[in-house]
């Protein structure tokens, strides 16, 4: 059960509970489990519907319960980099999917994190398998719809070949014909924006800070194998393996505001070791 507190201030007063829960973020059908939940909505204490009214110095309760489906638990150690009533933040090592599938189960991050606290596991937004770096989890229904989207990335990527400069790749996205898995640019595909900037190079990789305007599958990948230098690891994409045996790409940064207080976070991950040997003697 996740409990918040609302002191109304003048410019909300004469509201209703509902106006007042949908102006901040509370979707429709939260506030329906809401308005049927027993004290799932108070008013100074006492129980309220949706709409009665609120005033200047009320204290506005909403209970959220706990809902959906828990991941099975399992022992795995990963790296908590924050976490409070309502997120947290893992470190997600490569080799580990975020979510269960046929083929992993017990094995995943979910499961990870629901052995760390439990509940249904709300990711924010995923990495591929073997893609490192913070993933943001939410607690509770509220948080995961107010973030959803809202999470500004900051990646890095060693590509093959030296990059210089910056700039930004807009080419569609879509799946690769005869396959379930590799994508490809395609003048029929999905829309897919990536910025790149390059940062250090060695005489065979460029270290690169990556931001996405859109989310397409593979993205990063896609883009830079198109353009003619796949992430080291790639093999997938036209990656060597020779120096690292992964997708050499890593999630370092998030940027959000907390859904609940409205402060801004900031949460950063360092590279992974294989990722940092990548990027030794680079200038």
């Amino acid at each position: 059960m996740r409990k918040i507190d609302f002191v109304i201030s003048r410019r909300d007063s004469e509201k209703t509970a509902k106006e007042f829960l949908r102006e901040f973020g509370v979707s429709s059908s939260l506030l329906k489990k809401l308005k049927n939940s027993q004290n799932g909505i108070l008013i100074n204490g006492k129980s309220a519907r949706s709409i009665d009214r609120i005033f200047e110095g009320d204290t506005l309760t909403i209970n959220i319960e706990n809902s959906g489906t828990a991941p099975e638990r399992a022992d795995i150690k990963i790296n908590i980099l924050y976490e409070d009533e309502d997120l947290l933040a893992a470190e997600k090592p490569a080799d580990m999917p975020v979510h269960e599938s046929r083929n992993h189960r017990g094995d995943t991050l979910s499961n990870a994190v629901a052995g760390i606290c439990g509940g249904a596991f709300r990711a924010i937004y995923r990495l591929d398998r073997d893609t490192s770096g913070i993933v943001l989890i939410a607690k509770n229904e509220l948080a995961a719809a107010k973030l959803a989207g809202k999470i500004e990335k900051d990646y890095y990527a060693v590509a093959c070949g030296i990059i210089e400069g910056s700039g930004i790749i807009d080419l569609p996205i879509r799946r690769e014909q005869e396959s379930i898995i590799k994508r490809c640019v395609a003048p029929d595909g999905e829309r897919a924006v990536t910025h790149y900037e390059a940062l250090m190079h060695s005489s065979k990789y460029t270290l690169l800070k990556l931001k996405l305007e859109t989310g397409r599958t593979h993205q990063i990948r896609v883009h830079l194998s198109h353009a003619g230098h796949p992430l080291a690891g790639d093999e997938l994409y036209g990656g060597g393996t020779a120096d690292i045996a992964r997708q050499a790409l890593h999630c370092r940064d998030i940027y959000f505001t907390h859904p609940v207080t409205g402060k801004k976070k900031h949460i950063s991950c360092d590279f992974p070791d294989d990722f940092k040997k990548l990027t030794e003697g680079m200038r």
